[in-house]
C-alpha cells in the first residue's frame, strides 16, 4: 500500500507500508509513546504506559507488524494478533506531527486486509478515548469498555470492526 500526500511545498510525499525490522523496536516503542502522549497525558500516566507500550522481539514472531515510512523515516506503526475468526488491533501509533495526513487510515486498511487474510471476520479495538472518532469513522462500533492494563481504575472503550464478508452484516 502507497499513500501520496501533498506537501505545502507543492511537492508529493510517498508513505510506504512495510515490515518491522528487528532493530527498530525500541524506535518504535518510543514512537508509540510519542503519540500516546498526543492527548496530553502527564508523565506518571505516560511511564505507567511504557511496559504496555514497548514492542518486544517475541512480538515479530507471534503478531503481524507494519510500519509507515516517508523518505526513510518511521512515521506510524501498526500491530494485530489473529486467533481463528478473532483480530485484536494491538497498537496502531502515529507521530504526531503526521496526524491527519491520512496515515492511521492506511495503516488501519492494512490490519483489517491482513487480518481478513489470515482468517480474522472480525476486529476488536481498545482504545484510547481521544482515538475513539477516528475508529467510527473507519466503521468500527462502540461495543462497551474494558479495564486499562496499565492504569488502575481506569476503563478504556471497545470497539468492534466487522471485515471481510460480514462487514456489512
Amino acid at each position: 500500500m502507497i499513500l501520496h500526500i501533498r506537501k505545502s511545498t507543492g511537492g508529493v510525499s510517498v508513505i510506504r507500508l512495510r515490515n518491522v525490522l528487528q532493530n527498530e523496536l525500541s524506535s518504535l516503542s518510543g514512537l508509540c509513546l510519542r503519540s500516546k502522549a498526543h492527548w496530553g497525558y502527564d508523565a506518571e500516566f505516560l511511564a505507567a504506559c511504557r511496559t504496555e507500550l514497548t514492542i518486544e522481539f517475541h512480538e515479530l514472531l507471534t503478531t503481524s507488524l507494519q510500519v509507515a515510512e516517508r523518505d526513510a523515516t518511521v512515521v506510524g506503526l501498526a500491530q494485530i494478533k489473529v486467533m481463528g475468526a478473532n483480530a485484536d488491533l494491538l497498537k496502531l501509533f502515529v507521530e504526531p506531527a503526521m496526524l491527519g495526513a491520512g496515515i492511521g487510515r492506511l495503516l488501519f486498511e492494512w490490519a483489517t486486509a491482513k487480518a481478513h487474510e489470515l482468517g480474522a471476520t472480525r476486529m476488536m479495538i481498545e482504545a484510547d478515548p481521544g482515538a475513539v472518532p477516528f475508529y467510527e469513522r473507519m466503521g468500527a462500533l462502540h461495543v462497551g469498555s474494558v479495564p486499562s492494563q496499565s492504569i488502575p481504575d481506569r476503563s478504556l472503550p471497545r470497539l468492534l470492526m466487522r471485515i471481510g464478508s460480514t462487514a456489512n452484516a
